[in-house]
């Protein structure tokens, strides 16, 4: 099957080893390179990811999400087609995320971002609520999916949004930043894409409070940026 030369994919993973591998398979047949940044990990997803085809960019120390990113992409050569994020517990329902793609490729957008389906196992939604309130206030961008981290862009959209902030403030930096310098925005439904649920444990509960940390920090940094 041959597929776009002009896409490359992106996943950041920290002890993804459980999944990694079906992710950069399934990702393998909608992309020319998948790109995996191994955000110091401990377990065996670096070569996993490399025994399933991607090239694997390794940060020696934790950076959080939106830094390895970041890291990754200084590493990388200069890219002018689409990008397409991806995180590293989606396994083989990656392929859905080829409904991303033609919006962007087509320049009917600038970015497209994956609503995922209702999942069992999820949060209570106060982050998402949060992180939506967040930007419509400060770009206007009524988002219902701010948190997603599957999304296709172009170079000139990416580059409206780099650097990329910390962590999990990412997501919500990414909208904000590319509404506030005119890039056009669609929240795409893919069904079927599922994801490992946090749940609602007290591991869960404290992932989220670290991402409403990283979303507060994003915010706070953007509300007192000039537009």
């Amino acid at each position: 099957m041959s597929v776009p030369p002009q896409i490359i994919a992106l996943i950041p993973a920290r002890d993804e080893a459980a999944t990694v591998a079906a992710t950069v398979r399934a990702l393998r047949g909608l992309v020319a390179q998948v790109v995996v940044i191994d955000d110091a990990s401990t377990d065996a997803t670096a070569s996993l990811a490399l025994g399933a085809g991607a090239t694997v960019l390794r940060i020696p120390r934790h950076a959080g999400k939106g830094s390895a990113i970041e890291g990754g992409l200084l590493r990388l050569p200069p890219h002018q087609g689409v990008w397409l994020f991806a995180d590293a517990d989606l396994g083989a329902s990656a392929a859905g995320l080829a409904a991303l793609l033609p919006p962007v490729l087509e320049g009917r957008t600038d970015m497209t971002v994956a609503a995922f389906p209702l999942q069992a196992g999820g949060g209570l939604g106060s982050v998402r609520r949060f992180s939506a309130a967040g930007i419509r206030i400060l770009s206007g961008f009524d988002a219902a999916q701010p948190l997603s981290g599957q999304r296709a862009l172009s170079a000139a959209c990416l580059a409206a949004v780099r650097p990329l902030a910390g962590g999990f403030g990412m997501e919500t930096a990414m909208t904000i930043d590319a509404t506030r310098a005119g890039m056009r925005i669609a929240e795409v439904p893919v069904p079927g894409l599922t994801h490992r649920a946090t749940g609602r444990g007290f591991k869960g509960f404290s992932h989220r409070g670290k991402e409403g940390l990283h979303i507060a920090r994003a915010l706070g940094i953007r509300a007192v940026r000039p537009r």
